[in-house]
């Protein structure tokens, strides 16, 4: 019927000369087979896009779509809180594996996305660090299984209670090694939070009232990955350049230009906050301040009042509604605080339905593994006198596997592009 269908593909013509076919009618197998397997295993549409049916739990990070930092700090918090809640070694094992299966699912590369491995060998060293002071300064733990004997050191009378050296037992062993294990994985959870939350988003997305402490709290938080990054640099410079990155003298070698590397970032860091206009604040009268000092600290008080009523038995009453009065007056303080701040935000990060899923996912954790604190207490402590293996309790062990959920639910990184072999 039309001339437009009858032109074959290959003859169409143009002002230059005779035209090559579309591509998407010539592309070869091969590379529609190539895009087809990188959406299927994370990377969405070719365009960047999410794709449909699977990749709708998973769509590919983008500036639109990103987490909010705050949802990473708060699954990681409810992480830790549930590692605070328990000495069983098999949970802390269970909940430091969730955290890194996360990381590992949603890490990018950026620089403070490589400190999750700096805070899992800080735990070990924690643990190893309490193990040496239960050996050294001994416990009062009673304990039948002596393993070793140490040369007592004798103290004055004034120092009654402390104790150097002495029979060390298992079971004072095993106390130190629970609680070192209980500290590390905090750190770790701590770790993951640093290792997946933008900090300059994370700063962004501060209340004006908190912007100055925040940026010392970000300023702080950045240093272990900057630090961690820059001693991988030079550690990889020596090696090709044939040094030795190993001992106290690579150790000197290396803190020098460490050290000169954190003085310039600060220096850079400095200049561009005053470029910024860092530190100025706009006019506000007095009675505006003094009615926002009241209500931050009012409302701070009742949200410890309140925190320690939920938390004590005899506060069960009163707990939760000083902590909802403490919320409001400490959010209605803030939103009165930030008048002060005249700096404005470029395109805000939302608090979207995915960050709220991840968000959730760590409350639930917590919140979890807190309820089981009152129907499985012995498994969740698990006694050292007299020894006994630990066992790993069902019911606690499900409340730790929502914090999986992010690993589902939050946008996949951008994949490298691979070089054509």
């Amino acid at each position: 019927m039309t001339r437009a269908s009858e032109t074959p593909a290959d003859a169409t013509a143009g002002p230059t000369g005779p035209r090559r076919a579309r591509t998407d009618r010539a592309t070869p197998a091969a590379p529609r087979r190539a895009r087809t397997d990188r959406a299927a295993a994370g990377g969405g549409a070719p365009d960047g896009r999410a794709g449909r049916g699977a990749r709708l739990l998973a769509p590919v990070a983008d500036r639109g779509n990103a987490l909010h930092p705050g949802a990473w700090w708060l699954w990681a918090l409810g992480l830790a809180v549930a590692a605070s809640r328990t000495t069983n070694p098999l949970l802390l094992g269970l909940i430091v594996g969730v955290a890194g299966y996360v990381v590992a699912a949603r890490r990018t590369d950026a620089p403070w996305a490589r400190s999750y491995g700096a805070f899992v060998k800080l735990g070990l060293f924690v643990v190893a660090l309490r193990i040496v002071f239960s050996v050294v300064l001994g416990s009062p733990l009673p304990g039948t299984h002596e393993l070793f004997t140490l040369p007592e050191l004798p103290l004055p009378e004034w120092a009654q209670g402390i104790r150097i050296g002495g029979r060390v037992t298992a079971e004072q062993l095993l106390f130190a090694l629970y609680d070192g294990l209980k500290l590390a994985a905090l750190l770790i959870c701590v770790g993951a939070a640093n290792a997946l939350a933008n900090p300059a988003r994370l700063l962004k997305s501060l209340p004006g009232a908190l912007y100055e402490a925040g940026v010392a709290v970000v300023v702080a938080m950045t240093f272990a990955p900057n630090l961690v990054a820059d001693v991988v640099r030079l550690r990889t410079a020596r090696r090709l350049r044939g040094r030795p990155t190993g001992g106290v003298r690579a150790v000197l070698q290396i803190g020098l230009p460490v050290l000169e590397g954190a003085l310039e970032r600060s220096v850079a860091v400095a200049a561009s906050m005053d470029a910024r206009g860092y530190g100025r604040t706009a006019q506000v009268p007095p009675a505006v301040r003094r009615t926002t000092n009241v209500l931050t600290l009012g409302g701070l008080l009742g949200v410890c009042a309140g925190s320690y009523g939920l938390l004590a038995a005899q506060g069960a009453g009163y707990g939760l509604p000083l902590l909802a009065a403490g919320l409001l007056a400490a959010v209605a303080g803030l939103r009165l605080g930030g008048r002060r701040s005249v700096r404005t935000r470029y395109r805000p990060d939302r608090f979207g339905p995915r960050s709220c899923l991840v968000a959730a996912s760590g409350i639930a954790v917590a919140v979890l593994m807190i309820r089981a604190n009152a129907y499985a207490p012995e498994a969740l402590h698990p006694g050292f006198v007299p020894l006994t293996a630990p066992e790993l309790p069902l019911w606690p062990a499900l409340s730790v596997l929502p914090g999986l959920l992010p690993a589902v639910v939050a946008p996949v990184p951008p994949a490298r592009e691979e070089p054509p072999a």
